[in-house]
């Protein structure tokens, strides 16, 4: 069984407010200091589950987005690589129209008679 702070931290403000509460209705001034400092500490516990569930919380959500700030780097490399290469096609592919439009002619290698 592991230890949840989420389930014990409303448990712990239950806690810590029932003693508030029972401050009032104590009898004698050791009954009366013992409710002040079980609420005291109920309450400081609660706040440090509190922290301590949130920043758990905090860090996996950093940790997710900079995993997805990584993959986002990623695609965008292949993006960029994946244009260079259409612009390379693109030139040969206009290279070969202009080659193909000046016809058979122009096309000789030698000299001409």
């Amino acid at each position: 069984m592991t230890f949840k702070p989420t389930i014990w931290y409303p448990i712990a403000v239950v806690l810590s407010v029932a003693n508030w509460v029972g401050v009032g209705f104590a009898t004698g001034p050791m009954h009366t200091t013992t409710h002040a400092a079980l609420a005291l500490a109920f309450g400081l516990w609660a706040q440090r589950l509190r922290k301590g569930s949130g920043g758990s919380e905090l860090q996996a959500r950093l940790e997710g987005l900079e995993a997805e700030v990584s993959r986002l780097d990623e695609l965008e490399a292949d993006v960029s690589k994946l244009r260079q290469e259409l612009s390379e096609a693109q030139e040969r592919l206009d290279f070969f129209e202009r080659l193909l439009a000046q016809g058979p002619e122009s096309r000789r290698v030698g000299p001409q008679r």
